[in-house]
C-alpha cells in the first residue's frame, strides 16, 4: 500500500475542496492518504510517503501563495528529486501561468509528474472533481 501525502493551501475553501476529492481517488485506489494544509507540513515528513499531492492557488500576479504554502514548497524541493508529485489548484483570473511555472519548476528539481495537473477557475465543478479524483489514483 502506499502512503500519500495531500498538501494544501486554500483561502477560500475552493483548493481545500480540491484537495479532499484528491484524496479520495487515492484512498479508492487503496492507497493510505495524509492530508495537510501547508503550514502541517514540513520537507522533514516528505521521506515519509511514497508520493505527494500539493495544491494551492494562483495568488496576485499568478503566483503561490507566499506566506505559508511557497516557502514550505521551497524547502521541500530538495526532497523532490525523483518523487512521484501532482499538482492541483483554482484560480479567479488569468489563464493558468502559476501552473505552468510551478511545473517546471518541479521540473527543475527532479519530481517526477505522475499525470497532468488539475486546474479550475473558482470552484471546482463536477468535470474538476472528478479530475482532482483521478489525480489522487494516479498518485496512488
Amino acid at each position: 500500500m502506499s502512503k500519500i501525502a495531500v498538501v494544501y493551501w486554500s483561502g477560500t475553501g475552493n483548493t481545500e475542496a480540491m484537495a479532499e476529492k484528491v484524496a479520495e481517488g487515492a484512498k479508492a485506489a487503496g492507497a493510505e492518504v495524509s492530508v495537510f494544509t501547508a503550514s502541517d507540513f514540513s520537507a522533514d515528513m516528505a521521506d515519509g510517503f511514497d508520493a505527494i499531492a500539493f495544491g494551492c492557488p494562483s495568488m496576485g500576479a499568478e503566483e503561490l501563495e507566499e506566506s505559508e504554502f511557497e516557502p514550505m514548497f521551497s524547502d521541500c524541493k530538495p526532497k523532490l528529486n525523483g518523487k512521484k508529485i501532482a499538482l492541483f489548484g483554482s484560480y479567479g483570473w488569468g489563464d493558468g501561468e502559476w501552473m505552468r511555472t510551478w511545473e517546471q519548476d518541479c521540473a527543475a528539481c527532479g519530481a517526477s509528474l505522475a499525470c497532468e495537473s488539475v486546474i479550475c477557475n473558482e470552484a471546482p465543478d463536477y468535470e474538476a472533481q472528478s479530475a482532482c479524483m483521478a489525480l489522487g489514483k494516479a498518485l496512488a
